[in-house]
């Protein structure tokens, strides 16, 4: 199947949804203070669905603990494809030059 890049496709179908004015208000708002509108967000939904093969998250009734834990393993998986990069001593980058370099040198650990 050939990638769609669903924010640059040609804006020619409509879609029609029914929601709570409250909830339509709230999400805007939010989406908003990301520099989105809501078609912006939901068009950004359907790109990362598309982009995973399903929805872009877990959905059980404990999805907080499982975002958690699927967070860890990713972010535990990175750090070992970051130490694995490392073939020689000058290669290593220190926590220290790291935060330097984003400047977060004064932030908190």
């Amino acid at each position: 199947m050939e990638n769609l890049n669903v924010l640059n496709a040609p804006k020619t179908a409509t879609f029609q949804m029914r929601i709570d004015p409250e909830v339509k208000r709230r999400a805007e708002a939010l989406f908003r203070n990301c520099g989105l509108s809501l078609t912006d967000a939901i068009n950004i939904f359907i790109q990362q669905s598309m982009n995973v093969g399903g929805l872009p998250f877990i959905v059980s009734q404990d999805s907080r603990e499982a975002l958690r834990e699927q967070a860890a393993a990713r972010l535990a998986l990175e750090v070992q494809k970051g130490r694995d990069s490392v073939r020689r001593e000058e290669d290593w980058v220190s926590e220290e030059a790291m935060r330097a370099r984003f400047g977060l040198e004064d932030a908190e650990k």
